[in-house]
C-alpha cells in the first residue's frame, strides 16, 4: 500500500503501522477502512463525533464555527473518512479534490476549534473503534490533519 501524509488527503501512513512496514496477519491485507468495519463503522464514528461535538462543553469553540444543523457536515465527514481510510472515495467523486484547508477558510481554526475536534474525534473513535492497534496509528495522522487545518 502507498501510504501519504495525512495532509495530503491520502490514505494515512497507518494503513502499513507505525514503522512502515507491513503488517502482519490478516489485518495486513485489509484497510483501515476494512478493518473500522466499512461504511458501516464509518457511519458509526461520524455519527458519534457530531453527538459528541453537539454536547461536549470542551468542544464550543469547534462547534461554533459549524452552522445550526450538522447533517451536513456529518455527511460530508463520513464520505472524507471513507476515501481517507481506503474505502470508496466518496468525497472526490461528489465534491472533487478535499482542498481541507481551503474548504475551511470560511471559518477561524485556531487551538480552541483543533482541540475541541480532536477531543471529539478521540472521544468518538475510542465509542466505536474497538481496534486498537489501528488507533495507535490512526490517531497520530488525525491529530496532524487537524493541526493543519489552523489558519488563524
Amino acid at each position: 500500500m502507498n501510504c501519504r501524509n495525512a495532509t495530503e488527503g491520502g490514505t494515512p501512513a497507518c494503513a502499513e503501522g507505525s514503522t512502515g512496514a507491513p503488517a502482519a496477519g490478516p489485518a495486513a491485507a485489509q484497510t483501515p477502512y476494512d478493518r473500522i468495519g466499512g461504511e458501516e463503522g464509518i457511519r458509526r464514528l461520524t455519527r458519534r463525533f457530531y453527538e459528541l461535538m453537539d454536547s461536549l462543553p470542551e468542544a464550543a469553540a469547534c462547534r461554533a464555527v459549524h452552522p445550526p444543523s450538522l447533517v451536513r457536515a456529518e455527511q460530508r465527514l463520513f464520505e472524507y473518512l471513507s476515501g481517507w481510510l481506503g474505502g470508496p472515495p466518496l468525497f472526490v467523486e461528489r465534491h472533487g479534490h478535499p482542498m481541507l484547508r481551503r474548504r475551511h477558510f470560511v471559518a477561524r481554526i485556531d487551538s480552541p476549534e483543533i482541540e475541541g475536534w480532536l477531543i471529539c474525534f478521540t472521544r468518538a473513535w475510542a465509542d466505536t473503534v474497538e481496534d486498537r492497534q489501528l488507533g495507535a496509528a490512526v490517531l497520530p495522522q488525525v491529530v496532524k490533519l487537524a493541526q493543519h487545518m489552523r489558519n488563524a
